[in-house]
């Protein structure tokens, strides 16, 4: 599940596919920079690991001559004079380790970096939940969410599960790319915007690239119906599979400030809609 922009519920609507999921799906939460699926499935964990990728330069200042020649390679100006020393600023190295090389006394080492954490726990949908988080300022995101995906898929290996659902990033950076890598099918959510429009026309243009076939779910398509002609027109023409409109609906709100996601929250349309969509996504895929 991605979208060319945030704010289209994407999460939400991932979230919901995990509740009629239940027990016969994994669910990885890919959008490590922002995670937030563990507000809506309120998931217990069982596993949290550290996760290190990438290095940076660190300076021993009892071998350290002050020579200056790391500061004068380094194009990231990482390594400033402060208090009679030099050190190297963690935000700005990016670990390509030239100080090091060149350190006539050797007091510069390369250390992996610890970029985030990533968990895996139960869900109060009895599935099993692999998400993460980056930490602030933190690099390597795409690599983070190749671990979540692959972390999930070797459970659902382990468990004999049919299903993996991924909650994506929004965009087409780094992490959407690690996402979409393997996937056999993709859900777009969109919304009638000039924004939401754009964003999927880009989104999709990725989509492409990796040669896989994708079904769109419009949210809140009653807020602009001659946007939402706009979005179907363009699904028509690309083969996108139009898997649902959903209605603006004040419920999705209110189902988040209770913690709980729209099919618990509502049995009415929304619930319907959802449902369907569901059964249509697994008869696609068989």
């Amino acid at each position: 599940m991605i979208s060319g922009k945030g704010g289209t519920g994407k999460t939400s609507l991932t979230a919901s596919f995990a509740m009629l999921g239940g027990e016969d799906v994994v669910v990885a939460d890919c959008d490590v920079d922002a995670a937030d699926m563990h507000l809506l499935l309120k998931p217990e964990i069982h596993k949290s690991e550290d996760f290190f990728s990438g290095q940076t330069a660190k300076i021993d200042q009892n071998l350290c001559n002050q020579c200056g020649k790391c500061a004068e390679v380094c194009r990231f100006d990482a390594i400033p004079f402060e208090d009679e020393k030099y050190i190297v600023s963690p935000l700005d190295c990016e670990g390509c380790g030239y100080c090091s090389l060149i350190c006539p006394t050797e007091a510069i080492t390369m250390e992996d970096q610890n970029v985030g954490k990533w968990n895996v726990s139960k869900t109060k949908a009895g599935n099993t939940l692999v998400h993460a988080r980056l930490n602030i300022g933190a690099e390597n995101s795409g690599k983070l969410v190749a671990k979540v995906k692959n972390e999930a898929k070797r459970i659902a290996e382990q468990d004999k599960l049919d299903w993996i659902l991924v909650d994506g990033s929004p965009g087409v950076g780094c992490p959407v790319v690690s996402s979409l890598a393997g996937a056999s099918f993709v859900i777009l959510v969109t919304e009638p915007t000039v924004s939401g429009i754009h964003d999927l026309i880009r989104v999709y243009k990725l989509v492409k690239k990796f040669n896989i076939r994708a079904g769109c779910i419009i949210n809140k398509y009653d807020l602009n119906i001659e946007k939402t002609k706009e979005i179907l027109d363009f699904l028509k023409e690309e083969k996108i599979v139009h898997l649902a409109n959903l209605p603006y609906d004040e419920s999705f709100v209110e189902a988040m400030s209770q913690g709980e996601t729209i099919v618990e929250y509502d049995d009415g349309e929304l619930n319907a809609i959802l449902t369907k969509s569901w059964d249509t996504i697994k008869q696609i895929l068989n």
